[in-house]
This record gives C-alpha cells, sequence and structure tokens, in this order.
C-alpha cells in the first residue's frame, strides 16, 4: 500500500513519466509539467527519490533500475489510455458532427423550419 501512497499524490507518476526517457533537470520537468509549482516539484523528486525509484544524476534526476522496472510497468496502462483516449476523442467528434448536421444544412446555413 505504500506504494499506491506514494504514486497517488498528486504529480508522482507524471514526474515518473517524464523520467522515462532519460535524466532531465527540475527546470525542465517544471515546464514540461504546466501547473507544477516549484515546491510540490521538490517535495516529490524528495520522495520518489528517498523511495529509491530515482536518483539525482549530473543532469538531474534519472529513474534508478527500480523506476525503470516500474515505467515498464506502466506501460500496459499507458497503451490502454491511448487506446481510451482515442475512443473517448472519437465520440466526441461523433456527437459534434452529429449536432452540426441539426443545426445547419449543407451550405452552412440553418435549415428551413416548416
Amino acid at each position: 500500500m505504500a506504494a499506491m501512497d506514494l504514486f497517488g499524490r498528486r504529480w508522482a507518476l507524471r514526474i515518473l513519466w517524464e523520467l522515462r526517457a532519460g535524466p532531465i533537470g527540475a527546470r525542465a520537468l517544471l515546464a514540461q509539467c504546466e501547473g507544477l509549482s516549484s515546491s510540490v516539484l521538490y517535495q516529490r523528486l524528495r520522495e520518489l527519490t528517498s523511495s529509491g525509484i530515482i536518483t539525482p544524476s549530473a543532469d538531474g534526476y534519472e529513474l534508478t533500475p527500480t523506476g525503470a522496472d516500474l515505467g515498464r510497468a506502466l506501460a500496459p496502462l499507458d497503451q490502454w489510455a491511448n487506446t481510451w483516449a482515442q475512443k473517448q476523442k472519437q465520440e466526441h467528434d461523433q456527437d459534434h458532427d452529429h449536432d452540426h448536421d441539426e443545426r445547419v444544412d449543407h451550405t452552412g446555413r440553418p435549415p428551413e423550419r416548416d
């Protein structure tokens, strides 16, 4: 349960996600995680470091072997999320197209009412 507590904290998984491609510095993490405050970032970095998931490096922070294992374990979740997001977009686009069809005719004008 300790892992769920750690990874359930706001921004923790996002920080791990950003580190999956390699080391990155704190400023770059702040830039890539819009809305993340520096105080929360540094708190999460301390927590993830003390948990053995990430480690400071010459280039910022990077995943430890345990952190890399976690990244591989999360890959199926990423695949599921991408599939889900595509379905949501398709449903939204279909709903939007349907709404559009009801409001305008083929010329783009509102349909004539009888």
